[in-house]
């Protein structure tokens, strides 16, 4: 019998300072059972650093990852289907990056974990000629951190300031620091 997966629900605040986003969003996300806490809190983190506050634009929502191999973390879709921002969390191979990167608008990655520095050296010289991908990693120890907030039923509060997020849930709040590894615009 295979294991099904696991509701999560989260109430998220955000206030990007950055973005000039201020938005409060409800998210059901299934958590695949061999996905971790940590994992599934860089997927919410993700979605957070791209929420719109805007209902009218195309909504960001969580795809089927863990369950197809040919979907991402997230995507936004225009009205007509069409991908236009693909959003992956962990570390993605080359030939992914280079197959969706043509198919889509805009790619992200949010790395985490203390291989990053070694994924992102061996692929680096490869994808960087990719004009709209945009590589970030989360410090290892702070996503480790992020862990800890995982609950089925969740109330985050996400602010994002001078490149800094704080992350909390009313009794205790996390500093994530992502490092930005590759952006062609410089961001």
């Amino acid at each position: 019998m295979a294991l099904k997966a696991t509701i999560y629900k989260a109430q998220i605040q955000l206030s990007d300072i950055d973005r000039n986003v201020y938005c409060d969003r409800s998210v059901t996300i299934a958590r695949h059972p061999s996905e971790t806490d940590e994992r599934m809190l860089i997927r919410l983190l993700a979605f957070a650093l791209n929420a719109r506050d805007s209902q009218e634009q195309a909504a960001l929502e969580f795809a089927k990852d863990m369950w197809e191999p040919d979907e991402p973390s997230l995507w936004q879709k225009d009205p007509t289907g069409r991908i236009t921002h693909w959003i992956d969390v962990g570390q993605p191979d080359e030939k992914r990056l280079l197959r969706t990167s043509a198919r889509v608008d805009r790619m992200s990655v949010y790395s985490f974990g203390a291989g990053t520095p070694i994924w992102w050296k061996g692929l680096e010289t490869r994808v960087t000629r990719l004009r709209n991908l945009v590589v970030w990693q989360i410090p290892s120890e702070q996503s480790q951190s992020l862990a800890a907030l995982a609950q089925r039923t969740m109330e985050l509060q996400v602010t994002v300031q001078d490149g800094s997020i704080w992350v909390g849930d009313g009794t205790r709040s996390i500093e994530v620091v992502p490092k930005c590894l590759w952006d062609p615009a410089g961001g």
